[in-house]
């Protein structure tokens, strides 16, 4: 039988290829993709405390490009906030990532993406249902939703592949549900995202914890709180997933939203959780 050269070329091609990427690869760069709704897109406005003594280490993957922050899609930079989009404000992932490089050894570095809509329901993060959820969104969340392209999923996943090339995906923050407050479905909707980004980003469950935070707790007014208990059950459906709780995080006047003292609490609290994982 007459043999391809063409298949063989292809083949040495793309093993070529792989041996690049994975030397190219540091496993000592932690990477973190985080998503939700405004809480997890930063309410409360930045302060002169957040914006020092950032260690370098912990870096931040611009997602959508940021004139007025020097900033350009795709691209790592020491993460000073805003974490999410050009005008954002503080998010759990500022403390998050502090608190992380405070607790790991000096030769590791964690790297976060954030990709947020406020007042989103997670369907938008449905890559199947998006279009149709987007139809019927207010002009507001469009002109947000319009900075990744309309697809905010995508995007994600985008810098997510760009991300693996300089590190390994460790974990998936979510900060989402008071758009869907009382939904039964909801963690079935959450499933559907978390199977995506393992397929489409070629994890594995086991290795890749999902940690969700609480909405605005019930002893801080929280107006969304009942929705704390359908989140308590989301291992449940996704057994690498773990809940981060919010009592005690204080909150903004609207009692919907933290405010800057809350997000740092919180933030903490995912650190604290997935130093935990890690450690196992």
């Amino acid at each position: 039988m007459k043999q391809n050269p063409f298949k063989y070329a292809l083949l040495l091609s793309f093993f070529l290829s792989s041996c690049i990427t994975a030397l190219g690869q540091d496993t000592n760069f932690h990477i973190y993709l985080s998503f939700g709704q405004s809480n997890m897109e930063g309410n409360a406005p930045v302060e002169a405390q957040d914006t020092v003594n950032v260690n370098p280490r912990f870096q931040v993957m611009e997602a959508v490009d940021c004139p007025n922050l020097g900033r350009s899609k795709g691209q790592w930079y020491t993460a000073i906030p805003p974490l999410c989009r050009c005008r954002t404000g503080i998010t759990p992932g500022d403390y998050f990532g502090r608190t992380m490089i405070e607790n790991l050894p000096e030769n590791i570095k964690v790297g976060i993406i954030n990709v947020a809509i406020g007042g989103c329901k997670i369907e938008l993060f449905d890559k199947d249902h998006f279009e149709t959820y987007t139809s019927t969104a207010p002009s507001w969340m469009k002109n947000m939703i319009k900075e990744y392209d309309g697809n905010p999923y995508g995007r994600l996943v985008e810098m997510a592949k760009l991300a693996q090339k300089d590190g390994v995906i460790k974990g998936i923050l979510l900060h989402q549900g008071e758009s869907n407050t009382n939904d039964t479905l909801w963690t079935k909707k959450v499933k559907i995202v978390y199977d995506n980004l393992m397929n489409d980003l070629h994890l594995k469950a086991e290795e890749v914890p999902l940690l969700a935070g609480e909405t605005v707790n019930a002893d801080q007014g929280g107006i969304c709180a009942s929705m704390n208990k359908i989140i308590a059950t989301l291992p449940q459906t996704i057994p690498n997933a773990h809940v981060i709780s919010s009592a005690g995080c204080t909150d903004a006047a609207d009692n919907l939203h933290f405010n800057a003292a809350g997000y740092r609490e919180l933030g903490k609290r995912y650190a604290i959780k997935m130093l935990t994982l890690i450690q196992h």
